[in-house]
């Protein structure tokens, strides 16, 4: 994975959007049960692994 070593003295700021990824999704996905708490997730992608674990996830 790459990294990027930011030096100076200005801080950085702002937003960045990545494109959804099934890999990266259903883990996020999994990982909101822990706390028990209201999560709002954007760009998660809209495919039939996704869909099934929100039906799980949603009937536990």
């Amino acid at each position: 994975m790459g990294s990027f070593i930011v030096e100076g003295r200005n801080s950085l700021e702002g937003i960045v959007d990545i494109g959804g990824s099934k890999n990266a999704a259903l883990p996020i996905l999994a990982s909101t049960v822990i706390t028990g708490r209201e999560y709002i997730l954007e760009n998660i992608p809209d495919i039939e692994d996704v869909k099934d674990m929100l039906e799980i996830l949603s009937n536990m």
